[in-house]
C-alpha cells in the first residue's frame, strides 16, 4: 500500500538564508515613486491644438487616432532639457519614497534608454541625444535609492507586433516576443542593479511569461518581477490601476496609483484642485495599502521639457513631512494583525508595537481591539498630540483603547502607538469550537492571481483556522470530494506539518436530502470591468426584479442543461440562481463554465479560478452550505480565449466524499491551536488553491 501522507517537519525549520526573493528591503520600503515620462509627455494630452479627453494621455497615439509616422515625428522636437536626474532622486527621498520605477518603454514603443534594437529611442531619435534612463539609474545609486523599470509588453511601433487595439491585452507574435527578450536583456545587463521590473499589458502565453520570468531571474536573481507579466509568473502581485483592496493579501503585492485617475502622464489641461485635499487623499491611500500588507507606488508625470509639475512636487514634499513624523508606523511594518479592520482606524504593526491610524472618533470614544489581551501592553502614545494620553483596559479578552474627552482628531489621521513588553499575540475572532473545520469557519489567505490585466482576481491560496481544544492529541481526518481527488495538500496543526495524498481510495456516496431545497429562478446580467470586479460581493441579497435593465430572468432555463453561447473576447456575464432551503443544509452542485468561474453564496466568496492552460470548458463540484430561507448563488463567467462560452448549473442528487485518516498529532500546551490547509508545491504563489470543499474533522 502506498504512503498517503508524509510528515515533513516537526518544528518547521526554514532555510531562509538561501532565499533571495521576496526581497526584504522591497517588502519593508512601502512607498515608491512611479514616473510616466516619454514621447507622449511632449504632447501633454493635446493633439492638433485640442485636448484629447478620452483615455490616458500616455496612450494619446491610440485615443487620438494618430498615424504612427505623425506620432514618431514628435521625437524631432522632444528635448527634455529641464530633466535633472539628481533632482528627481532628491524629490523622491524628500517625499519618503524608497525606490523609483521608471518607464523604460511604454506602449508607443519609444525607448527612454539607448536600445540597440531600435533607433526609436531618446538617444538616436531626439535632439536630447542622451541616455536619460542611465542618468537616472546612476543618480539613484549616488542618492542611495533603489532603481526599477517599467516595460510595456506591447509595442505599437514594432512592425511585427499586433496593431493597436482598444484593450491593449494583445498576444505577442514570435518576433515580438524575441524583441522583448532582447530589450529586457539589455536593460538587465546595462543599467546596474534593478530592484523590480514592472511589466505591463499584453496577453502572453504561459510559455512566454515563463520565458521572460526566467530570463530576468537568471540575469538579476534579486530583481522582483511584477504580476502583470501574466500567467501568475511573478514575485509580487499588482492590483488594477488605482485599486485599493478591502481585504488583506498574503503574498507580496503593490498598488500603483496616479495623481489623477484620468491619466498617468502629464496632461497640460488637467484640473488639479487643492494641494491639501490631494495630500490627504494620497496619505490615506498609502496607509490603506500598507495596512493590508502592500506597497504603494505613486506616479508623477513630468512635462515634456523634463520638469516636474509643481502641484505634484508640493504634494510629495508634504507627504514627506508627514512621513518624517509617522514613518515608524509605515516602513518595515506588517499588515493589520486583526481579522478585520476596526471601523474607526487603519492598523499596522511591528513585532512589539501596534499602530492605529484613527480617522474618526467612535461615539463612546472607545476603540475595541478584539482578541488582543492587554496583559503585556505597557503603554499607548499619541504620536500626533503630546498633550493627550490615551488610556486602556482589558475586557473579556479584548483591549479597549479609551480616547477620553480631550482627544482631538487631526487630519488625515491621529496616530497612536501601542507598546508591548515583548511580542503580542492576537486570537482570531473566529475561534472554532466545533470539531469540523471547513471553508465557512476558516480565515482565507488571499493572493492575487493574474493571467493578464483583465483576468486579475483575488485567489484563495490557503485556509487557516484557530480551534479550541483541551486535548493533548488529535487524530484528524481530511474529508474531500472529486474536485480535490488526485491532489496533494499540506496540512499543518500547530508545529506539525504533513503532506497528504488525496488519492480517493476511501469514499462514500452522500445523498442530498429530498425536498429540503427548492431551486428557483435564474437571472443573467452583463458583467462589468475585469474578471475580479464583482459588485455583488459583500451584498447579502440582490434584488434582480428591482434592478431594471440590469438583470434578466432566463425563463427557459433548465437545471442541468448546458447552454453554449457564441461570445467575443473580454465578454463577461453574471448568473444569479435562487434557492429556498427549509433549514440549514449542505448541498453540492456541478457548475460547467468556460475559461473561468467566480462564485459567491449570499454575497460571500466561495471560489474563483482562471486557468492559464486556456480550457474551453471546466467543471466544478462545489459543496454549498445553504442557510434556512432564501439563498442566492452569483457566478461571474469571463471569456478570454474561446469562441463560445458554456454554462450549466446542476444540483446533484448525490456526490462522492472521501476520508483520509491522519496519524495522531500532539497539540501544543495552550487551549487554542492553529490549523491550515494549502496545496503542496502549487504552480505559483498566487495560483488559486481550489480547496473550497476540504474539511478537517478533529
Amino acid at each position: 500500500m502506498k504512503n498517503r501522507f508524509l510528515l515533513l517537519l516537526a518544528f518547521l525549520p526554514l532555510l531562509v538564508g538561501a532565499q533571495i526573493k521576496p526581497d526584504k528591503e522591497w517588502l519593508d520600503s512601502k512607498f515608491s515613486m512611479f514616473i510616466h515620462f516619454g514621447l507622449y509627455s511632449e504632447l501633454g494630452g493635446v493633439w492638433n491644438g485640442r485636448p484629447v479627453t478620452s483615455g490616458y494621455s500616455e496612450q494619446i497615439q491610440s485615443f487620438a487616432g494618430i498615424f504612427s509616422d505623425w506620432y514618431a515625428e514628435t521625437a524631432d522636437y522632444f528635448n527634455p532639457v529641464q530633466w535633472n536626474a539628481d533632482s528627481i532622486v532628491a524629490l523622491a527621498k524628500e517625499a519618503g519614497m524608497r525606490s523609483i520605477v521608471f518607464t523604460s518603454k511604454h506602449h508607443d514603443g519609444f525607448c527612454m534608454y539607448h536600445s540597440r534594437y531600435t533607433d526609436f529611442n531618446i538617444v538616436d531619435a531626439t535632439p536630447y541625444g542622451r541616455d536619460l534612463m542611465k542618468e537616472l539609474a546612476d543618480a539613484c545609486r549616488r542618492g542611495g535609492i533603489r532603481f526599477s523599470v517599467y516595460f510595456s509588453l506591447i509595442d505599437w511601433h514594432f512592425p511585427e507586433a499586433y496593431p493597436i487595439s482598444s484593450h491593449n491585452a494583445d498576444p505577442l507574435t514570435d518576433e515580438h516576443y524575441r524583441y522583448n527578450l532582447n530589450q529586457v536583456t539589455e536593460i538587465m545587463t546595462g543599467y546596474g542593479p534593478i530592484s523590480e521590473i514592472w511589466f505591463d499589458m499584453g496577453s502572453l502565453t504561459k510559455e512566454q511569461s515563463e520565458g521572460l520570468y526566467n530570463l530576468v531571474d537568471s540575469l538579476q536573481p534579486s530583481c522582483m518581477i511584477s504580476g502583470r507579466l501574466g500567467n501568475n509568473q511573478c514575485d509580487f502581485a499588482v492590483m488594477a490601476d488605482n485599486e485599493y483592496p478591502d481585504y488583506k493579501i498574503g503574498v507580496p503585492w503593490q498598488t500603483a496609483a496616479s495623481f489623477f485617475n484620468e491619466t498617468w502622464s502629464y496632461r497640460s489641461w488637467q484640473q488639479r484642485g487643492s494641494e491639501e485635499a490631494k495630500f490627504d487623499e494620497k496619505v490615506k491611500s498609502l496607509v490603506r495599502v500598507v495596512s493590508r500588507g502592500g506597497n504603494f507606488l505613486l506616479n508623477i508625470g513630468p512635462k515634456g521639457d523634463g520638469s516636474v509639475v509643481l502641484f505634484e512636487e508640493k504634494v510629495l514634499k508634504k507627504m514627506g513631512e508627514w512621513l518624517d513624523r509617522y514613518g515608524e508606523a509605515v516602513y518595515g511594518t506588517h499588515a493589520n494583525p486583526f481579522d478585520a479592520m476596526p471601523e474607526c482606524c487603519e492598523v499596522t504593526c511591528k513585532d512589539d508595537a501596534i499602530y492605529l491610524f484613527v480617522d474618526r472618533i467612535p461615539a463612546d470614544r472607545e476603540i475595541i481591539l478584539p482578541g488582543l489581551s492587554a496583559g503585556n501592553l505597557k503603554s499607548i502614545t499619541n504620536l500626533t498630540d503630546d498633550n493627550h494620553k490615551p488610556a486602556f483596559k482589558g475586557k473579556d479578552g479584548k483591549t479597549v483603547v479609551m480616547l477620553g474627552d480631550d482627544f482631538i482628531l487631526r487630519e488625515p489621521y491621529s496616530v497612536l502607538r501601542l507598546d508591548f513588553d515583548g511580542d503580542f499575540r492576537i486570537t482570531s475572532s473566529r475561534v472554532v469550537k466545533d470539531k469540523v473545520l471547513d471553508r465557512t469557519n476558516a480565515v482565507p489567505v488571499f493572493g492575487h492571481s493574474s493571467l493578464d490585466y483583465y483576468c486579475g482576481f483575488k485567489s484563495v491560496t490557503e485556509y487557516d483556522w484557530t480551534f479550541q481544544s483541551l486535548l493533548k492529541n488529535v487524530s484528524p481526518s481530511v474529508v474531500y470530494t472529486d474536485n480535490e481527488k488526485g491532489r496533494k495538500i499540506v496540512l499543518t496543526i500547530d508545529t506539525v506539518e504533513m503532506v497528504l495524498d488525496l488519492d480517493g481510495s476511501e469514499g462514500k456516496t452522500v445523498k442530498a436530502e429530498k425536498n429540503k431545497v427548492s431551486w428557483g429562478k435564474v437571472y443573467t446580467a452583463q458583467g462589468r470591468g475585469t474578471f475580479g470586479q464583482l459588485r455583488e460581493e459583500g451584498q447579502m441579497s440582490v434584488e434582480p426584479e428591482k434592478e431594471n435593465g440590469t438583470w434578466t430572468e432566463l425563463t427557459d432555463f433548465e437545471y442541468g442543461r448546458i447552454y453554449d453561447k457564441k461570445v467575443k473576447e473580454f465578454y463577461s456575464e453574471l448568473f444569479l440562481v435562487e434557492a429556498e432551503a427549509k433549514e440549514d443544509t449542505e448541498v453540492a452542485v456541478e457548475v460547467t463554465s468556460g475559461n473561468s468561474l467566480y462564485m459567491l453564496l449570499n454575497g460571500e466568496y466561495v471560489t474563483a479560478h482562471f486557468s492559464s492552460s486556456r480550457p474551453q470548458s471546466e467543471k466544478d463540484i462545489v459543496v454549498l452550505n445553504l442557510k434556512k430561507g432564501k439563498n442566492q448563488i452569483v457566478m461571474k463567467l469571463f471569456n478570454r480565449y474561446a469562441k463560445t462560452r458554456p454554462f450549466c448549473f446542476k444540483p446533484l442528487d448525490e456526490w462522492k466524499e472521501y476520508t483520509l485518516d491522519v496519524p495522531k498529532i500532539r497539540l501544543g500546551k495552550n487551549s487554542l491551536h492553529d490549523c491550515s490547509v494549502r496545496p503542496y508545491e502549487p504552480e505559483t504563489k498566487v495560483t488559486p488553491a481550489r480547496l473550497n470543499n476540504i474539511k478537517v474533522e478533529l
